[in-house]
């Protein structure tokens, strides 16, 4: 009898610290989602400022986004590899530290104005961050219940989304502010070559002091997790390769049909959230929707991002208790409808149609990713390569939704992210029911 309530004690103990472990490392892998969540839209401020600059249209423009989504589709799988060799956590380390010298080299960008420069710093940064995501998504999916795995990512994503908030409302302040002052100052002046030229050099070295102080804050968190224990958990580090393929089991994450529809929906998803993200500073911009200043527009997009953040909380708690992929096909009908909406009105109307489509985009992605993942056992590893891989549509579809704001015009051209809520709901209704 004392044996048997000395062993029980015991498993208390071990379960007590065992989630007093998972805890900490929830609350130190939130920091990434922030990091990377605050760097990836910190494009949509960067997009019309590099817009200005470089003259370009609405297609080269969105090349920006072109260079970066690469990334995730030509480094995912490496990653994979990479996680199975040093493990999740050097994993990370690595990922931060690729980051961090992506944000240094936006200092030459900016000094030589090449354009190609800046494009190559927006590959190399996207790429740490899709080493980061390939380790902590499925990571924070596993660090606890499975059935409450989805509500757990969208509380992680919801830390991302604060970083979504803050970068636009920061940088309307530090970068596009910079660029109104020069603008208002040359056009003040009598506009010799001189003055040109000061103003060029005014608007590129305003993305220097923003992305140096990055990048140090980069470098910091690579050494804090460089000497920070966490938790080894089952089917994600290397030290558990004595894990085999039990007979019958499928040999790859591919023979998993709600894997692969889920990558398309996660193509899809990060498309179409792309590339209303990357267009509301120029679509708030326009005399017919607000009129308003880049600056002012860009401290607007905060509103887009924060919907998804308060909506990121919302539907931790909600998918506690109503199933996941009810709650994304309710999400996707809205967020469509908002979308078309915004495409059939004008003014403030048409304005806080799109910024609102934020809020119901938030649970998508944790929540694609998680139905996505489910039973994938030993493959999980290679499942989330291959979503992360999937986030590749932040490259393609933007690019698609410029050809056609080119040709019919900004208003119009958000047909695009319709036709991916489409998708989304299809997968959510029938797509991510096991095989």
């Amino acid at each position: 009898m004392v044996s048997s309530v000395n062993t029980t004690s015991v498993n208390n103990a071990t379960i007590g610290k065992q989630s007093q472990s998972y805890k900490f490392a929830l609350s130190v892998l939130i920091t990434l989602f922030f990091m990377w969540g605050f760097l990836t839209c910190l494009n949509d401020i960067i997009i019309p400022h590099l817009k200005g600059l470089f003259t370009l249209s609405y297609t080269q423009s969105m090349l920006i986004q072109f260079a970066f989504f690469m990334a995730y589709f030509i480094v995912s799988i490496p990653a994979g590899y990479l996680m199975k060799k040093v493990g999740y956590k050097n994993g990370i380390v690595v990922g931060l530290t690729t980051m961090a010298i992506a944000c240094f080299l936006f200092v030459p960008a900016a000094k030589m104005q090449i354009y190609a420069i800046f494009l190559t710093a927006f590959f190399i940064l996207a790429s740490g961050i899709t080493v980061l995501q390939v380790a902590a998504n499925p990571y924070v999916a596993v660090l606890g219940k499975p059935e409450t795995a989805s509500s757990r990512l969208n509380l992680a994503q919801a830390f991302n989304s604060l970083g979504t908030t803050i970068a636009p409302y920061l940088g309307s302040i530090v970068i596009l502010a910079v660029a109104i002052r020069a603008a208002e100052k040359l056009n003040a002046s009598a506009k010799t070559a001189q003055d040109i030229i000061v103003y060029d050099h005014t608007i590129a070295n305003s993305v220097q002091v923003p992305y140096i102080i990055l990048g140090l804050i980069l470098l910091a968190l690579a050494i804090f997790f460089l000497v920070v224990k966490l938790p080894k958990l089952q089917g994600l580090d290397t030290h558990h390769d004595h894990l085999v393929q039990s007979e019958g089991e499928k040999k790859s994450a591919w023979a998993f049909k709600h894997l692969t529809l889920g990558a398309v929906a996660i193509f899809v998803y990060v498309g179409g959230e792309v590339s209303i993200g990357s267009f509301l500073v120029n679509y708030i911009s326009q005399d017919f929707i607000a009129g308003f200043s880049q600056a002012k527009a860009g401290a607007m997009v905060a509103m887009y991002w924060g919907g998804a953040m308060f909506g990121r909380f919302i539907g931790s708690a909600v998918q506690k208790k109503i199933m996941p992929s009810k709650v994304l096909a309710f999400n996707t009908i809205v967020a469509m409808a908002l979308v078309i909406t915004s495409m059939l009105t004008f003014g403030h109307v048409a304005m806080y149609a799109i910024l609102a489509v934020g809020l119901f985009n938030s649970i998508m992605f944790p929540t694609i990713f998680c139905i996505a993942i489910e039973d994938l056992g030993i493959h999980t590893n290679q499942g989330s390569g291959i979503l992360c891989a999937s986030i590749v549509g932040g490259a393609i579809i933007p690019v698609i939704q410029g050809f056609f704001a080119d040709r019919i015009g900004i208003h119009h051209a958000f047909f695009i992210p319709v036709l991916c809520y489409v998708y989304i709901f299809y997968y959510a209704v029938k797509g991510c029911k096991h095989a």
